[in-house]
């Protein structure tokens, strides 16, 4: 069980990456953290405002924290690992729902499948499945996060 939670740990660390690729790629890059730093503030001003209250970088942001305290509470052996990932996992799902049907062209999206889907010949739409995918991992987290109980032998006091 051990190994699988820091299977998983390494798995949720790695997508938190991916998510904060347009922050690091610079400073990875060889760019100074200053550079970062604009890029990341100018990609939050370019953002609007989701549902008119939140900026999209808060719930990026919120997101990528969230994972990486999932990842570690998960590592550790907490048991309330779950409660982060799934927090993250809702972020995560607000900001991409939000993006994907922000665009131009959400009327055309409503209909059917978008073009990447048609494009990779998948009957649903990409976002979807990255969303299970999220689901099922949470759910791994859910199962690798609960408390193992010892089992006593008839006759053997609890300590």
């Amino acid at each position: 069980m051990k190994f699988a939670r820091i299977l998983i740990a390494v798995v949720i660390l790695a997508y938190a990456g991916w998510l904060a690729w347009p922050l690091l790629s610079p400073i990875i890059g060889g760019a100074t953290p200053d550079m970062g730093a604009m890029r990341a503030e100018a990609d939050a001003l370019t953002g609007g405002d989701l549902f008119g209250f939140i900026p999209g970088w808060a719930l990026w942001a919120g997101a990528i924290v969230l994972y990486l305290i999932a990842a570690l509470m998960l590592g550790s052996g907490n048991t309330k690992a779950s409660v982060a990932y799934f927090l993250g996992f809702i972020a995560d799902a607000v900001l991409r729902l939000a993006m994907d049907s922000g665009g131009p062209d959400a009327s055309a999206r409503s209909a059917g499948p978008t073009a990447m889907a048609a494009d990779s010949g998948l009957p649903v739409d990409p976002v979807w499945l990255v969303l299970g995918g999220l689901f099922l991992l949470g759910v791994l987290v859910v199962i690798l996060a609960r408390r193992q109980r010892k089992r006593r032998v008839a006759g053997q006091l609890a300590f």
